[in-house]
């Protein structure tokens, strides 16, 4: 296996930790990408997203970049200072990115620039492949864009591929760190209907399906979710039964929409029946492409 050098953004983040470590494991050298110039160690590029900087001499050579910095999504209630954030932080941050990696005169074969399903919006039990239209609402406009500003990369002849995730299935990921404790007690439960479908994947099919994006051939957009996509119900089961707790406790909408507001609504009610058609014609093999497995390794280690 030939080392590589690979450039992250958003190394401190649940996928990004994993990935690094992931990396370095198997010898690979990683150059973080951080706002932080105190703090850079001597491998680190440091950048400013919103400002259009990035220290580009680090970046001479390397091999790959994997794009994954972005405000988070499910952090607090989307205000519209918050929203715009959300926007600025993946469009303007990718941009800076792209066109800084399309002006070096060794350029990465490749930039896997993160996307999410979210780009599909609301969409009842359709099944969603890289081929799908968008959706309209906020978060598949921020998607759309987020896309979009990795063109300058893609002009220069720099493979993009953008992984659409969907909800990332780890002990500390956003839904299991939510969900976690209500459980626990006993209380948790399907929300509204529980017909709406959720696009999982488990952090370590993430992690492998980044690193098989890096050292692919493919291009453009690909699912980064699990084969069998799962209803909110469905959901719930397998996390009582995971965690031996009763789910009987029916989590009405309108509760989560005056906890959390939009942000609660978009992530909780909204409907995404993605498959990874693309990963999985390109031979990829998931290793928990259930979700009970799924759950099983975030809760249980």
């Amino acid at each position: 296996m030939d080392s590589k050098r690979v450039a992250v953004t958003g190394s401190t983040g649940l996928i990004g930790e994993a990935l690094v470590a992931s990396l370095e494991a198997d010898g690979h050298r990683v150059h973080r990408v951080t706002r932080s110039a105190s703090s850079a160690g001597p491998d680190d590029v440091v950048w400013d997203p919103l400002g259009g900087r990035v220290d580009t001499a680090p970046l001479e050579g390397v091999d790959a970049v994997v794009h994954l910095a972005g405000e988070p999504i499910g952090a607090k209630r989307w205000s519209d200072e918050v929203k715009r954030a959300i926007h600025e932080s993946r469009s303007t941050g990718t941009r800076t990115l792209a066109e800084a990696l399309a002006s070096l005169q060794r350029p990465p074969g490749v930039l896997v620039s993160g996307s999410a399903v979210g780009y599909y919006g609301d969409r009842g039990d359709e099944v969603l492949t890289e081929a799908s239209t968008p959706g309209d609402d906020f978060l598949a406009r921020v998607t759309i864009d987020w896309e979009t500003a990795a063109t300058p990369a893609a002009a220069a002849g720099i493979r993009v591929v953008h992984p659409r995730t969907g909800v990332v299935m780890a002990k500390d990921g956003p839904l299991i760190e939510k969900v976690e404790l209500p459980f626990k007690l006993g209380v948790g439960g399907k929300v509204g209907s529980g017909e709406q479908y959720v696009a999982w994947i488990a952090l370590e099919d993430e992690v492998r399906a980044l690193r098989f994006l890096i050292d692919g051939d493919l291009e453009g957009p690909v699912n980064l979710t699990g084969p069998e996509p799962v209803t909110n119900a469905e959901l719930t089961r397998a996390l009582g039964a995971v965690m031996h707790r009763p789910t009987v406790v029916p989590i009405p909408t309108f509760a989560i929409k005056a906890l959390y507001g939009e942000m609660g609504a978009s992530l909780a009610t909204v409907s995404q029946r993605a498959i990874p058609a693309v990963l999985q014609e390109a031979g990829f093999e998931f290793r928990h492409p259930r979700i009970r497995s799924a759950l099983e390794v975030a809760l249980n280690g």
